[in-house]
């Protein structure tokens, strides 16, 4: 056993070899082009692989209508026209766009207005110390709604809290970046990513029901239950196995404390009381809307809330919470000077979203390329005919794909690019076994969350490393994925088990959707 710059106690052997795979697996990482290329190329790969399965007649029986499906061949004279014709509306039409960049926009203003860095500062200054940890990994959970800023602002920020309380740094740091980054996939309210992902589920399961709709509200019952889940597995984690394998932190006397921060008391606390008016105002309006059985904001004819126009609007309203609550932040805050500043902060917002922009221009074309071909249909056809003779059951099928989806995430770290790819074939096959696209969708967010805090891939794995390091100069790769791995592991299981609990008493996933068809 060795002891690092500043007392943190690791196991040089264990590290060193793990150290070597992730290397590994690193290099062979990088060795994959950008996500955008890697869609490109898949793309045109799709336009060559119909071509061939159509010459040798591949094609399958629909289960339901027992029509013949036959492979198109997009590079025939009718499939290139077809290219051309549909280019820009693949990419307009694209269903995680629109929802995807309007939440942002209003995500964008409550971001830069400062009111959710406050908010989780605060969050975290008022635990209990005995809570500490739990209300560390409870912010980092609930700051996927705010983009990046679990990562900038809330991971630093555990390290000065938990030097506070007399408790060494980089737990605070691990106990914060396993909430960020592994609890991605949970929260309390709907976000982007529920609305990203719910539009490529539907544009997957399309393939097999072309008036089935998964709403960004699909998953929510269970992602609220995983977010107390996930705090309090991180929790223990945390207290009883990496602050024992830590040694206690030699800091020096002068170390920063979490209270010293640059802002005005006085006018963050002017600011959050607008934030919260606000937020009262919006609340009321949304019952009024809701509650009265024919309010305005319940199903015009059948007067449901389930599959209401406040349902499938609810990022749109999210978006819109978080855009008010930011302009009333930043008029009384101080942090914006007058209406320009919020409009330029939704521009810096967009600007972020380039990078977005241009991987969706990609992904719509793959995917839109793919279901004219009817190989997605085809393979999920086989697929689940293959599943269907083996019957392992729904359980089974999902923790499979649980396992599989992590696995993937080691190499390729975008849910988004990964879930374009797999969810054109996974969704259909699976609904073809009676099980919901909801269900599948959750399978595969469950997976790609647990192995974000041990693969080199995940884009902010150096900023975590770079953090751990101001407390320990001698923390490399292999220190940062020994300290996170328990985590992965620990929730892996636990949050399988939540799965498995909710598969055995049939627990709806969220407003009106439910596990099996």
């Amino acid at each position: 056993m060795t002891q690092g710059g500043n007392g943190a106690t690791t196991d040089t052997a264990a590290p060193g070899r793990l150290g070597r795979i992730l290397n590994a697996i690193e290099v062979a990482g990088n060795r994959l082009p950008h996500p955008a290329l890697l869609f490109a190329w898949m793309a045109l790969g799709v336009l060559v692989i119909s071509a061939i399965c159509a010459l040798f007649g591949v094609g399958a029986v629909h289960p339901v209508t027992q029509e013949r499906i036959d492979t198109v061949n997009l590079l025939s004279g009718e499939g290139l026209r077809r290219i051309l014709a549909g280019t820009v509306t693949n990419f307009t039409g694209f269903a995680p766009l629109g929802t995807v960049l309007v939440a942002m926009l209003g995500i964008g203003i409550a971001e830069r207005s400062g009111l959710l860095g406050v908010l989780l500062r605060r969050l975290v200054l008022a635990a209990p110390v005995s809570l500490l940890t739990f209300f560390v990994v409870l912010a980092g959970v609930l700051s996927s709604l705010a983009a990046d800023s679990g990562y900038v602002v809330l991971i630093p920020l555990a390290a000065l809290v938990f030097i506070a309380a007399g408790r060494h740094p980089i737990a605070g740091i691990a106990a914060a970046f396993a909430g960020v980054s592994a609890g991605f996939s949970a929260n309390l309210l709907i976000g982007p990513l529920d609305a990203l992902l719910a539009g490529l589920s539907t544009e997957a399961v399309r393939f097999v029901d072309a008036d089935y709709e998964v709403t960004a509200a699909g998953n929510w019952w269970f992602i609220i239950a995983s977010t107390f889940m996930i705090a309090i597995v991180v929790t223990l984690v945390t207290e009883f196995i990496t602050e024992r394998r830590l040694a206690p932190a030699d800091l020096p006397e002068d170390a920063p404390n979490p209270q010293d921060h640059d802002g005005d008391p006085i006018a963050e606390r002017r600011g959050l009381i607008g934030a919260g008016v606000v937020t009262l105002v919006l609340l009321a309006l949304i019952l009024l809307g809701v509650v009265p059985a024919d309010g305005v904001l319940r199903d015009p004819e059948t007067g449901s809330i389930m599959r209401s126009p406040f349902i499938s609007g609810i990022v749109v309203v999210i978006a819109l919470w978080a855009a008010l609550c930011g302009v009333a932040y930043g008029r009384l805050a101080g942090t914006f000077a007058d209406g320009g500043d919020v409009i330029r902060s939704m521009e810096r917002t967009m600007e972020t979203m380039a990078v977005y922009l241009v991987l969706m221009f990609f992904a719509s074309q793959f995917v839109a390329w793919f279901g004219w071909t009817n190989l997605g249909l085809i393979t999920a056809i086989g697929g689940s005919q293959f599943l269907a003779t083996i019957d392992p059951g729904t359980l089974p099928l999902l923790l499979i794909f649980v396992i599989l989806a992590a696995f993937i995430n080691l190499l390729i770290g975008s849910a988004t690019a990964k879930w374009a790819i797999m969810g054109p074939v996974f969704v259909p096959m699976l609904y073809l076994l009676g099980i919901s696209p909801e269900a599948t969708q959750m399978a595969y967010r469950i997976g790609d969350s647990v192995t974000n805090i041990i693969t080199p891939l995940m884009p902010y794995f150096a900023l975590v490393l770079a953090f751990a390091q101001q407390y320990d100069k001698r923390a490399g790769l292999g220190t940062l994925i020994a300290t996170m791995i328990p985590y992965s592991i620990a929730l892996l299981l636990a949050w399988s088990g939540l799965l498995t609990v909710w598969v055995m008493f049939d627990i709806p996933l969220g407003p009106g959707a439910s596990i099996n068809l």
